[in-house]
């Protein structure tokens, strides 16, 4: 069995092994034709519940053909241009060459001991970040499992540095469309069930400034801790950028913590042409970046980010065996004394490697193609009779519902958007995600694939269309 571990004596038995792997990956990436087959639960589980895990086929590739039948063919494939759902982006090849280079060599981030130049790799990414943000001097950050954990540990300074001996007296004010981790940070941080005080949005889906101002105003008459305002730069749902300048201001008069979570919108940080979105982000304490969502990385590949690095000892833990205090003052570099993880992965080689390979710039041409082409989609469904768009654009979000002409009943509209996707995941034609405006069923395009094209969506647009009327044909033929 030692003939599988990797080492010098193996190292030739590691290349053919992945090549072989490469080799299927990449068969099955140039043969794919839609991005899923619409394989059931029901049809896929068996194959893989029948598999006797304790009965190895000791062969890579016995065990590569059995990996073909239950995940490489029937996989989601993110790269496909019809992959139109989730904050899923299509990656890019020096990126997966870096999660290659980082899963053989197996550093972890905790200790300097552990990774040497991993650990200054990621550092130097961080104040690169933090760079383009517009921090300041004093900033820092580091990497994480994505923008859930980066939400959950700015909120964990926030709270920390509110000093408030009452958790039921702290609040934490984001808009209504922001993401759900807010919330359960909230929860994790033993705050009280109403701690999160919802603030509306406009019609632009923006947290409007007036709202905050009212809603941080009744928190300091009713003697309670404004812990933190979360402001969103590109809404899961929508794409939309709360007006970070005018929230900045409320936030320094009320002395409340700025958590600006651009998980989505942090592709814009390269944008050669939509940086001035995201005007009035320097003003933050802490930021979210999922470099997973829109600078084409791997999952995963996120870090949350400070104004003033003093506050990351809130989340700082020694231990003797790993991180003894006197390596501060021996100025040893250590990542766990930042982190909220211990053992952790070399994430960040993934994006050294894409910024060596392809540039800042490069990244940034590729998310402006997308929020270009979310663009047009929204001209096409404007002009569309049979659709009703939500809201033009900020990002690469189109959230739209089907309005058949000849039906009124907004159940059974509802009814009949949940039914074209369902069918249209079935069919593996294209993949497409939901969600619900004032309570009503909506379709939602998410555009992160610069492969995808108008032509694309024109074609999904008809084939949600043919999937609804068939629905509702059906409905009238029962009717009958």
């Amino acid at each position: 069995m030692r003939s599988h571990l990797l080492n010098d004596l193996t190292a030739e038995h590691y290349r053919r092994s992945v090549t072989e792997g490469v080799e299927r990956v990449a068969a099955q990436l140039a043969t794919t034709g839609r991005p899923f087959t619409g394989i059931t639960v029901d049809a896929l589980a068996p194959r893989i519940e029948r598999i006797d895990l304790d009965r190895p086929l000791h062969d890579t590739t016995a065990v590569l053909d059995e990996l073909e039948e239950v995940y490489l063919r029937d996989a989601v494939y993110f790269h496909h241009p019809r992959y139109l759902a989730h904050l899923n982006c299509p990656v890019v090849i020096p990126a997966v060459l870096g999660e290659a280079v980082l899963s053989a060599v197996n550093s972890s981030l905790d200790t300097w001991d552990q990774s040497a130049g991993g650990t200054l790799i990621e550092r130097r990414l961080i104040d690169w970040t933090a760079g383009r943000i517009g921090l300041g001097p004093a900033a820092d950050g580091v990497f994480t499992s994505g923008g859930t954990q980066s939400n959950l540990q700015a909120l964990l300074l926030a709270r920390e540095e509110a000093k408030c001996e009452s958790l039921a007296e702290l609040r934490i004010f984001a808009s209504e469309v922001s993401h759900f981790s807010v919330r359960k940070a909230a929860k994790l941080l033993g705050l009280s069930a109403d701690s999160v005080v919802s603030v509306p949005v406009g019609q632009d889906k923006r947290m409007g400034t007036v709202a905050l101002a009212h809603e941080l105003e009744r928190c300091a008459r009713d003697g309670l801790t404004p812990m933190a305002v979360v402001a969103t730069a590109g809404s899961t749902d929508f794409g939309s950028i709360d007006p970070l300048p005018g929230i900045a201001e409320l936030c320094a008069r009320y002395g409340a913590w700025l958590h600006v979570d651009a998980a989505y919108g942090c592709g814009l940080l390269v944008s050669p042409r939509r940086r001035e979105l995201l005007a009035g982000i320097e003003h933050a304490d802490s930021v979210t970046v999922d470099y997973h969502k829109s600078f084409f990385q791997p999952v995963s590949s996120s870090a949350v980010l400070v104004r003033d690095a003093a506050t990351l000892r809130h989340a700082t833990y020694h231990a003797e065996y790993l991180n003894p205090r006197r390596m501060v003052q021996e100025r040893i570099p250590n990542q766990v004394d930042k982190s909220l993880q211990t053992t952790r992965r070399f994430d960040a080689l993934k994006l050294w490697m894409t910024l060596r390979v392809m540039g800042a710039d490069g990244i940034g041409q590729l998310f402006d193609e997308v929020c270009d082409l979310a663009h047009q989609g929204w001209q096409l469904l404007a002009a569309d009779p049979r659709f009703d768009v939500v809201v033009e654009p900020q990002l690469s979000t189109l959230v739209f519902r089907y309005i058949p002409a000849a039906v009124t009943d907004p159940a059974e509209i509802d009814r009949a958007n949940l039914y074209a996707r369902k069918a249209l995941f079935a069919s593996g034609d294209a993949v497409v995600a939901g969600t619900k405006v004032s309570g009503r069923h909506h379709l939602k395009f998410t555009l992160l694939n610069p492969e995808t094209t108008a032509q694309d969506i024109t074609a999904v647009l008809d084939l949600i269309a043919g999937h609804a009327e068939q629905y509702l044909g059906d409905s009238l033929d029962r009717a009958c």
